[in-house]
């Protein structure tokens, strides 16, 4: 163990040291003692401004683990604690924790001592994100649009299926992000959300600022963290619900005034040092993945992270490290290694425990997984229409404009003319809908009119793309500055299921009444999929206002059924679907003729 610490803080010296400079032997030690003899390092070029060193200049060299030569034993270790622990926990010596190494009398801190303190530009960090295996089509510096979207999450009756949690525990720099970003890499689904516990520090008092900055304060302590922000929101995402994480300085140990939104995830990978402490937090996790490393690889990495990333010399890191960061493996992080289903040995390495959890995964998710569109087709079909539902009065003007957008043979500028009348009119209608107060105005004439007023103070329209899209217009020409949002639902080819691909909405949509437009709906997959959304957003399922041009009746009882307080407010309603989901008699495919987008 000590030839293996030595080598290791020798490959550490030579890593951070600039080109050119010459590392001071003490006095009383020899080649022999230090253990590499290689310590000089020499070049004619000067040796650059501390400042001036780029990242690739201070990574450090991989320490490979120690192995057997034909690598049988490292094989069996990887099968027996990366195996499911149906039947027990196995016994390995793995949960033993590393024997004590007292930094302060090392070789390596007299070279510390005589090396010029070294300085990084300071940097922020954050750690919530949203990943996928596949590229994106479109990103830009605000949003991304996926290639591949999310299938439904709930079933034919609107109600929510959890996500699969993943907890992954381990030391600081054992490389959970590492299994993590593997484990999303062979999923190969979409919409995985991964969590970062660092994100969840707790804020500091004046007097716990003045010793961080000093290293006197102990950020691996369970005290550090903020648990019941952490529960909050885990428990929310587990609920499918939108999040807004905090995002943690970690080189001003202050939160940053702004956060990063989650939403959405099949799949839900939590990772921390302490992901295991908490008995709420525990309860939440479906899954729980301990990454068991070696504690002089740890510190390799941790000295690179902390450096090269979070302004601070290799004196302060290490004095850390021997103050707060081991004694807190010792006593919180390895002992939760019993909580653990799978042990994985040498993080990211071990290939055999990644595929062991994907495979489980993967499997739950296969349980778990709901096709809508064809229940949806003849879901409850000889049921009368609900009560939510909202017909626009059938005059013969109305029955005018039908007949026009229905027509096969109408020009493609009449049917956007006709179309857009009707939008009008179907906007208006939904719009008398929203609760009215009386008020009483002067007129010109001096005389008194007893009037109605909206007591709606916050309206938005959200469109779902694209065929939605054509109602936008209606509404801003009836409701000046109304907020407007989107959300794109596309068709599996594969499966024939609704997609979720890009969301954008109003800040604060929860306060408002939501005017949610679409041109036509069939089964109500689609509209089923944008109002979870909503829901998902906190916006009171009373206050989602579906409005269309044409429903057919299984859709009507799809939305009706489902969501119940959603008010259904359209210009006609069609007896029934085909095979391919085409409202009949219906007006087409309402985009491509909009759009003028239809097959030759």
């Amino acid at each position: 163990m000590g030839q293996v610490w030595t080598q290791t803080r020798v490959a550490l010296a030579i890593a951070i040291l600039p080109r050119g400079y010459t590392i001071p032997l003490p006095a009383d030690k020899g080649d022999e003692a230090i253990g590499a003899g290689d310590l000089q390092v020499e070049d004619e070029a000067p040796p650059p401004a501390y400042e001036d060193l780029t990242d690739e200049e201070l990574d450090l060299p991989e320490v490979e683990p120690s192995s057997s030569e034909d690598g049988e034993d490292d094989l069996a270790e990887d099968l027996c604690l990366s195996a499911m622990r149906l039947h027990g926990r196995p016994k390995s010596a793995s949960a033993i924790a590393h024997p004590a190494v007292s930094l302060s009398t090392h070789p390596l801190m007299e070279l510390v001592n005589a090396t010029p303190p070294f300085r990084r530009q300071r940097t922020s960090s954050t750690s919530a994100s949203i990943s996928t295996e596949r590229e994106p089509i479109i990103r830009t510096q605000k949003r991304t649009i996926y290639t591949q979207g999310r299938p439904p999450w709930y079933n034919a009756y609107g109600q929510m299926k959890e996500p699969f949690v993943i907890g992954i525990c381990g030391g600081s720099a054992s490389g959970k992000t590492t299994v993590a970003q593997k484990i999303i890499e062979q999923l190969n689904i979409q919409w995985v959300t991964l969590l970062s516990m660092d994100s969840f520090y707790d804020v500091l008092s004046p007097e716990q600022h003045a010793m961080a900055a000093d290293n006197e304060y102990n950020f691996d302590h369970p005290d550090a963290f903020d648990f019941d922000l952490l529960c909050q929101t885990l428990q929310r995402l587990k609920e499918g619900k939108k999040v807004d994480v905090p995002i943690y300085n970690f080189v001003t140990h202050r939160r940053e005034t702004k956060t990063v939104s989650m939403y959405g995830a099949n799949v839900l990978i939590f990772e921390g040092i302490l992901a295991f402490h908490d008995k709420h937090v525990l309860d939440l996790l479906d899954m729980k993945v301990f990454v068991d490393t070696d504690s002089d690889i740890r510190l390799s990495r941790r000295l690179n992270r902390d450096i090269s990333q979070r302004g601070r010399d290799i004196k302060s890191v290490l004095k850390q490290y021997e103050l707060h960061v081991k004694p807190a493996f010792d006593y919180y992080i390895a002992p939760s290694m019993q909580h653990a289903d799978i042990i994985v040995p040498r993080g990211g390495e071990n290939e055999v425990a990644i595929n062991l959890i994907v495979h489980h995964v993967q499997n739950q998710l296969e349980n778990r997984g709901f096709r809508l569109r064809e229940k949806l087709a003849t879901h409850m079909a000889d049921q009368p229409l609900p009560d939510s539902l909202q017909v626009l009065p059938s005059t013969p003007q109305i029955r005018g404009l039908h007949t026009f957008v229905r027509n096969r043979d109408t020009p493609r500028d009449e049917f956007i003319f006709y179309s857009k009348r009707l939008i009008r009119l179907v906007i208006e209608y939904a719009l008398s809908l929203l609760p009215y107060e009386t008020v009483v105005v002067t007129t010109p004439q001096n005389e008194t009119y007893e009037g109605k007023r909206s007591s709606a103070k916050k309206i938005c329209g959200v469109s779902i793309l694209r065929a939605g899209e054509t109602m936008e217009d209606g509404l801003t020409e009836v409701c000046q500055d109304i907020p407007l949002g989107k959300i794109l639902i596309q068709t599996s080819r594969e499966t024939g299921e609704p997609e979720l691909y890009y969301l954008r909405l109003p800040k604060h949509i929860k306060k408002h009444r939501v005017i949610l437009m679409d041109a036509t709906v069939a089964t109500g997959a689609a509209a089923m999929m944008a109002i979870r959304v909503l829901l998902d957003h906190d916006v009171p399922e009373e206050n989602i206002y579906l409005v269309s041009l044409l429903m057919a009746v299984s859709g009507v009882h799809t939305i009706a059924y489902a969501f119940p307080r959603v008010n259904i407010v359209t210009t006609a309603v069609d007896p029934k679907i085909n095979e391919k989901f085409h409202v009949l008699p219906g007006i087409g495919n309402f985009g491509d003729r909009y759009f003028g987008t239809e097959p030759m």
